[in-house]
C-alpha cells in the first residue's frame, strides 16, 4: 500500500542533496531536508492525537515550515485544512465548528484568542510562526526523523478548501490525494516541467494556486523554488535571472510591468509565465509580450477542480482565453437551466469532468448533489467554446446581468471599457432597477491623470455594443475591492451601489 500522493512526490524526487527551495531570508532548502522535517513533523501529529481522516487546520504566515507541514499531514493520513491569514475569529469559529479539526496550528501571536476557540470545538492547539518558531516546531526536533507513512487510498481526502463563497457560509471542498495527484501530473507535462526548473513562488499557500498548482507541481517535477513570503515586484524582477518559471495572478502582470529594468534581458532566462486566479486582461497579454517578448500562458481553475484548461505550451497562447481542456478533463457548455448542450460559439454553463473533480462539499450532500449533473460539475461561470477549440469565460452566472429581458454578460462590456484611453480597468454590475429589473452600472478605474468622462466612455463604446448593453451610469473609484487572489469581488460593488437606481 502507498501514500498515495506524497509517494508521486517521492517517486519523482532529486537526490537529497538538490535544493527544493530558496527564501527571501537566505535559506537554502534540500529536498533531503523535506524529507527529514516532514517526517518529524508527521511525528509530531501522531504525538498530538492526529489520527488517519482528522482534521488539521492551519492558519500560519507562509513559510518553508508551513509547507513541511502540509506534507506531513499527507504522510499521516491527515486531511489539510488551509485557512486565509486574514480571517477573523467568528469566520475561524464556524471553520472549526464546522471541519471538527483534532488539530488547529496557529501564529504564537493569535494563539491566546484562538485555542479557546479551537477548544470548543474539541480541537487542540500548537503553534507555527513566520520563520519556523513555535511548539509545534518544539515538539517536532524531539521526534525522529523518519516516519512509516500511512496507507491512503486514491480517493481518501488530502485537503478540504473552504470556498470563498460571496453568497451563504462557505463550503469544504473535500480533495483527494488522486484529485491532486492528477492534476500536479497533468500540469508538470503540460508546461514541461524538469528538475532544472527553479520556480518564483510569491504566491500565498492558503489557496489552491499556490499550493495545490505552484508547490505541488515544482515537487511532482522535482525541481526548485525561489520562496518569496510575499509579492515584492522590484524582488521579482531581480529574481527573474536566476528563475526560469514565473507564476502569478494578474496583479502580478500589471505591477511588474511598472517596474524600472524588467525588459526582455532581465526575462530571458525565464520559458514560462503563467496567469491564473483571475482573468487577465487583453491590454496586459499584449503590453507583456511587447515590453518582454513572452506570451503569458493564462490558465483557468477553482478550488473544487484544481486547474481544467490551459493556453498552450507550444502554439497560440490566445489572449482573452483560457485554452483548452487539460487532458482527462472533459469540459462542456450547457443551458444554465436544462443542462442541454449548447452549440460552439454560445455563452452557457461551464461544466468539468475529470480526475481532477472533487468528491463534494464537506458534510453538505443536498448541495453536492445540486452542483452535480450527469457527472459533470456545474463551475457556476459562464463561457463558451470559439472556433478553434478555445474556452472563453464570460463571468460568473452569478455576475449575469437581466437588463429589459435581455441576458447580459459583464465581460463583454468590459472588454470595450478596458480598451479606451485612460481607462485602467472596469468592473461592470447590475443594480437592482424600477424599469429594466437591473441597470447596467459601470465602476471604472481611471489611468493617472486620466479626466476620461461617464459619457466619453458610454459614446466610445455605442458603435460596438447594442444600446441594451450600454451603462446606465458610470462610477469611477481609485481601485477596484479585490480578494487576496486578485480576484475583482463584485458582490462588494453592488452591496456597495445597492440602492443606486432608487426612486
Amino acid at each position: 500500500m502507498s501514500n498515495h500522493l506524497f509517494d508521486a512526490f517521492r517517486d519523482r524526487m532529486p537526490a537529497p542533496g538538490r535544493t527544493l527551495m530558496e527564501t527571501d531570508d537566505g535559506r537554502s532548502i534540500r529536498y533531503g531536508d523535506m524529507l527529514a522535517r516532514s517526517a518529524q513533523l508527521a511525528q509530531a501529529l501522531r504525538h498530538l492525537g492526529v489520527e488517519p481522516g482528522d482534521r488539521v487546520a492551519v492558519q500560519v504566515e507562509k513559510s518553508p515550515e508551513c509547507i513541511f507541514l502540509y506534507l506531513a499531514c499527507l504522510r499521516a493520513g491527515a486531511v489539510f485544512l488551509p485557512l486565509n491569514t486574514a480571517y477573523t475569529l467568528t469566520e475561524l469559529g464556524y471553520f472549526f465548528g464546522d471541519a471538527e479539526p483534532r488539530l488547529v496550528v496557529c501564529d504564537p501571536a493569535r494563539a491566546g484568542d484562538i485555542a479557546p476557540l479551537a477548544k470548543t470545538s474539541g480541537a487542540v492547539t500548537a503553534t507555527l510562526g513566520s520563520n519556523g518558531e513555535g511548539s509545534l516546531t518544539e515538539l517536532a526536533v524531539q521526534q525522529p526523523a523518519d516516519f512509516d507513512d500511512m496507507a491512503r487510498e486514491p480517493d481518501d481526502l488530502a485537503a478540504i478548501l473552504y470556498t470563498s463563497g460571496t453568497t451563504g457560509r462557505s463550503k469544504g471542498a473535500m480533495l483527494s490525494h488522486e484529485n491532486l495527484a492528477s492534476n500536479a501530473r497533468v500540469l508538470a507535462e503540460q508546461w514541461h516541467f524538469t528538475r532544472d526548473d527553479v520556480l518564483i513562488h510569491a504566491l500565498p499557500i492558503f489557496h489552491t494556486h499556490g499550493l495545490f498548482v505552484a508547490t505541488n507541481v515544482a515537487l511532482m517535477a522535482g525541481a526548485s523554488m525561489l520562496f518569496e513570503q510575499k509579492f515584492d515586484a522590484n524582488r521579482i524582477v531581480s529574481l527573474l535571472p536566476r528563475a526560469t518559471v514565473l507564476m502569478g495572478v494578474p496583479t502580478f502582470y500589471t505591477r511588474l510591468l511598472l517596474q524600472q529594468g524588467l525588459d526582455a534581458h532581465a526575462a530571458k532566462n525565464i520559458r514560462l509565465f503563467i496567469s491564473g486566479s483571475a482573468p487577465l486582461l487583453s491590454e496586459t497579454h499584449k503590453a507583456w509580450r511587447e515590453l518582454t517578448g513572452h506570451a503569458i500562458l493564462e490558465r483557468y481553475g477553482m478550488t473544487e477542480t484544481n486547474m481544467n484548461t490551459s493556453n498552450p505550451y507550444e502554439g497560440e497562447r490566445r489572449a482573452g482565453t483560457v485554452g483548452f481542456p487539460l487532458p482527462g478533463i472533459s469540459l462542456r457548455i450547457a443551458d444554465p437551466d436544462s443542462g442541454a448542450a449548447l452549440a460552439q460559439g454560445e455563452v452557457g454553463m461551464i461544466e468539468v469532468k475529470g480526475p481532477n473533480v472533487f468528491s463534494g462539499y464537506w458534510r453538505m450532500p443536498e448541495k453536492t448533489k445540486a452542483e452535480f449533473r450527469d457527472g459533470f460539475f456545474i463551475t457556476g461561470d459562464l463561457g463558451l467554446i470559439d472556433a478553434d477549440g478555445y474556452v472563453h469565460i464570460v463571468g460568473r452566472g452569478k455576475d449575469l446581468i437581466i437588463s429589459g429581458g435581455y441576458n447580459i454578460y459583464p465581460k463583454e462590456i468590459e472588454s470595450e471599457i478596458d480598451a479606451l484611453a485612460g481607462v485602467a480597468e472596469s468592473a461592470v454590475i447590475g443594480l437592482a432597477h424600477p424599469d429594466f429589473g437591473e441597470g447596467v452600472t459601470a465602476v471604472v478605474v481611471r489611468e493617472p491623470a486620466s479626466r476620461i468622462t461617464g459619457a466619453e466612455i458610454v459614446d466610445a463604446i455605442a458603435g460596438q455594443l447594442a444600446k441594451y448593453k450600454h451603462p446606465k451610469q458610470v462610477i469611477f473609484v481609485d481601485e477596484l475591492p479585490r480578494n487576496t487572489m486578485g480576484k475583482v469581488q463584485k458582490n462588494l460593488l453592488r452591496e456597495t451601489y445597492k440602492g443606486l437606481y432608487d426612486r
